[in-house]
């Protein structure tokens, strides 16, 4: 499920180098001695603090640059100490230790006291100042965000305790001799102190946001979190109440805050497990977790506070998976984009989507022997680093000093994809998983092109809609989510990202998750706090998020479904006259199609794009319309200019979309211009893409979205190659295949006139309105084409004669005329009257030959009167 990277190994890039140098220390060719290196901290530009045993007797400490894979001695104690917390700040001039008593045997600390946190001038060495001594644990922390130019030169230290408070320190320093870095008043440094908390129990430090979040009790719990800046400020941002057991930590519980080696908390003292996980996009996510109950059900909690909504989440552990003997398991949370994963080493895996969170489906949820992470290590020893990078997350495995960089891994999710049972339910079970997994590889990961390419062939291979969704369906409106998300944030709380809510019904097995019971509750009541600054950044889009939510969820069908406009759709098909509003659509439609032209000038391998296609105009047109007047409605303070163009590109998107999926089978198979033509027969190849176009048309037909200009033409030539014509003929009745006039000529011109083709041709042309049967008739060289066409004439010339106008016969009339059949002799004194003003239907630069016309009609009047047959 997790595609690991190796990036640090403590053993690789630090013992065999410290060993090194302990032997250069000793004068002997290889050290053999016991280093006992102890990672100690991880700051936030990746390096790596850690302490070791030297040669000599004594505790050093040292730091892995991983920027130019080199370590860095960065102290040397003059006794072996026990280093409990450490952080550098980021000039690398400062370090803060807290070193702890030792119970082991080593020389003792004085003054005697449990913990004694030092401040040390280490470049160059020059000082060392006390800043607490304390019979409780102390943690260390500098702040390490960017300085302002015009600020003095400082740092700015954290010290939490187990004692419940926070004090930041705010170093001043000054530089001597031009390089020499040292604190400017050392014996002014317990005036600085600032008290930033007054009482905690769980602190987490978040290094990468520059951020503290703490859980404070008092009527109830409340989450709160500090926000650091550059300028040496810093303020409380966010309130947020939570539900949690009594008494929930039995002692203080320090996150991201270094590691303790010589305070290992008993695992069965943990009751709750709780981290805060945010994206730089505006998602803020709290996680906690409680041990199994009586019941063997594992309880987690996801508050989702820019969705303003809390999930909790239960998974029963019975039969094989049941634990026997450790009641206090606890999962791992991984944070990887805007993803959580939920894992449970040997027992499940919950991959849960915090952007699409409406429906179980949505989420990925494995058990048994198909939740394995791929993980080598205990997933109990192993720590969740807060990584810069949203897309992956760093994890540490304490035990054997090795970091790996972890993201989703899209192989596994292609498995799952392909799979005939991707679990140990049954098909219609396997449905939540194919969905969820379709889903993250789209939305999340689809910006591969690679990747959509294997997931086109998939849909190739798997050309039926499943028991429960339509993953073409799926394919379209979640590509065109992830296109338009990345343009605009707001755009994902109006859009349309899955066909399922399209459904009259959703199916209950997209509802009920096997293995995973959630419930539900809305507003997590945060509060921004009233002494905050104007927002900006994350907080300011975290606002925006919750505010928006607040408000889509007052308002009636606040997401767009592409359905709404059926109705619309079929009212405008029965228009036939042209209107202002027609006018209007065909405005939105030339601008659509122009995007998609400057996309496509050099992609002609599909040959769309190339034909009016009237009703598939209109439908664009109208599509453009509804979707601009929603987000007006809904999003109006991206202004009418912004949203005019992001719906543009959206139906554009569509468009393009489909016509790069067809482009991707016909690479796929290996199509030619030669499919093109109408007298061949179609392989087998030909008949697997004709299938493929035809659950496209269905697909979008039931969505009611626009197809590209040509599209039904293209369709209706695969259509003529692969079936036989009966069925053609049944396709066009049911509605399935659209005659277009580009079709119904090709089939007149390439086809030649045997009985079967002529057959089909006068079953094509009696299903033809008359105004486009009037312009086929013209295409078509057979003798019912001329005679069509001589009595449309014929017709067109007497309606437009005057009748009131008189004849006589002239000498130049009489020889060819036959009085005694008085209709024929009338026809062709009026034909040869007015012959002079009328062109030839088939030669329009010449004059009518009467002497045609008139056996024509004869040969038309005997068949008429039964005494011919045609």
């Amino acid at each position: 499920m997790l595609k690991l990277k190796p990036k640090f190994d403590l053993h690789r890039d630090v013992e065999c180098d410290i060993l090194r140098k302990e032997a250069s220390v000793c004068r002997v060719k290889e050290y053999s001695g016991a280093v006992d290196i102890r990672i100690l901290n991880i700051e936030k530009d990746g390096g790596v603090l850690y302490s070791w045993k030297g040669a000599t007797g004594t505790t050093r400490i040292g730091k892995f640059d991983w920027n130019t894979k080199q370590n860095k001695l960065l102290y040397t104690f003059d006794e072996q100490v026990c280093v409990s917390s450490c952080s550098l700040n980021k000039e690398e001039t400062l370090l803060a230790v807290s070193l702890v008593q030792n119970t082991r045997g080593e020389a003792r600390l004085r003054p005697i006291s449990k913990c004694l946190t030092l401040l040390i001038e280490i470049y160059p060495i020059n000082n060392t100042k006390v800043l607490k001594a304390v019979d409780c644990r102390v943690k260390v922390q500098f702040l390490h965000s960017e300085p302002d130019r015009r600020s003095v030169l400082e740092s700015h230290l954290l010290l939490l305790t187990e004692d419940g408070y926070v004090d930041l320190y705010h170093v001043l320093l000054t530089r001597q001799e031009g390089y020499r870095v040292v604190m400017a008043n050392p014996e002014r440094l317990s005036k600085t102190v600032e008290r930033i908390v007054e009482d905690f129990c769980w602190v987490q430090w978040d290094g990468h946001t520059q951020r503290l979040y703490y859980l404070t009790h008092k009527d109830k719990f409340l989450l709160r979190c500090v926000q650091f800046y550059p300028n040496r400020n810093c303020e409380t941002m966010l309130e947020l109440p939570l539900e949690l057991p009594a008494n929930p930590f039995r002692t203080v519980k320090f996150v991201n805050l270094g590691f303790d080696h010589y305070h290992t908390e008993s695992r069965d003292k943990e009751l709750v497990r709780m981290e805060v996980f945010t994206n730089r996009i505006g998602s803020m996510c709290v996680c906690c977790s409680q041990p199994l109950n009586d019941k063997q059900e594992l309880i987690y909690n996801v508050v989702l506070v820019h969705k303003d909504c809390s999930k909790t989440f239960r998974v029963t552990l019975d039969g094989d998976e049941s634990p026997q003997k450790d009641t206090n398991l606890h999962p791992l949370f991984i944070p990887i984009g805007y993803y959580i994963v939920v894992y449970l080493q040997g027992y499940f895996l919950h991959c849960i989507n915090t952007r699409q969170q409406e429906m179980l489906c949505h989420s990925l949820f494995l058990s048994g022997y198909d939740a394995d992470l791929g993980l080598q290590y205990d997933s109990a020893n192993i720590t969740v680093l807060h990584a810069e990078e949203e897309s992956s997350t760093a994890l540490l495995d304490l035990a054997s000093g090795k970091i790996h960089t972890a993201e989703l891994s899209p192989a596994y999710l292609l498995r799952i994809l392909r799979s005939d049972t991707p679990s140990r339910y049954p098909s219609s079970k396997a449905d939540p998983q194919r969905l969820a997994a379709l889903h993250c590889l789209l939305v999340y990961m689809g910006n591969d092109p690679n990747l959509e390419l294997k997931i086109i062939e998939w849909l190739c291979d798997n050309v039926n809609p499943f028991e429960s969704f339509d993953q073409i369906q799926e394919f379209i409106l979640a590509s065109l989510y992830r296109i338009s998300y990345k343009k605009v944030l707001s755009m994902d709380k109006v859009l349309p990202y899955s066909s399922v809510f399209n459904k009259k019904e959703v199916p209950e097995c997209l509802l009920e998750v096997p293995g995973v019971w959630c419930t539900t509750e809305m507003h997590t009541e945060s509060v921004f706090k009233d002494k905050a600054r104007s927002l900006q950044g994350f907080w300011s889009e975290l606002q925006w998020n919750m505010d928006r939510t607040k408000y889509l969820e007052a308002v009636p069908n606040p997401r767009y479904r592409t359905s709404h406009i059926q109705a619309d759709w079929v009212k405008l098909k029965s228009e036939r006259r042209p209107s202002s509003h027609m006018n209007h659509l065909e405005e939105n439609t030339k601008k659509v199609l122009s995007m998609v032209d400057t996309w496509c000038l050099d992609k002609k391998l599909v040959p769309l794009f190339q034909e009016e296609d009237r009703q598939q105009r209109e439908l664009i047109g109208l599509t453009v319309d509804k979707l601009r007047e929603h987000l007006n409605r809904h999003l109006p303070r991206l202004g009418k200019k912004k949203i005019d163009s992001l719906v543009i590109n959206y139906v554009a998107k569509l468009l393009e979309l489909i016509r790069h999926m067809l482009e991707s089978v016909w690479l796929k198979y290996k199509l030619g211009p030669c499919v093109l033509c109408l007298t061949q027969q179609g392989s087998p190849a030909q008949w697997s893409v004709f299938h493929f176009m035809f659950r496209i048309l269905e697909a979008t037909r039931g969505l009611c979205l626009p197809l590209p200009p040509g599209y039904h033409t293209l369709l209706a030539v695969f259509a003529v190659r692969c079936l036989p014509h009966h069925t053609f003929l049944q396709y066009i009745d049911h509605g399935i295949l659209q005659l277009t006039e580009t079709i119904v000529s090709r089939l007149m011109t390439d086809l030649d006139n045997s009985d079967a083709n002529e057959k089909l041709k006068f079953s094509i042309l009696k299903r033809l309105p008359q105004p486009m049967e009037q312009r086929i008739y013209h295409m078509w060289d057979h003798p019912v084409s001329s005679a069509s066409i001589s009595r449309d004439y014929v017709k067109s010339l007497l309606e437009k004669h005057n009748k009131n106008k008189g004849f006589a016969f002239t000498s130049r009339d009489k020889p060819g005329f036959r009085p005694e059949f008085l209709p024929l002799t009338y026809l062709a004194k009026v034909l040869s009257d007015i012959e002079e003003q009328a062109l030839n239907p088939f030669e329009e630069q010449e004059n009518v030959d009467a002497r045609f016309v008139e056996e024509t009609a004869l040969k038309q009047t005997l068949i008429l009167l039964g005494f011919e047959e045609k």
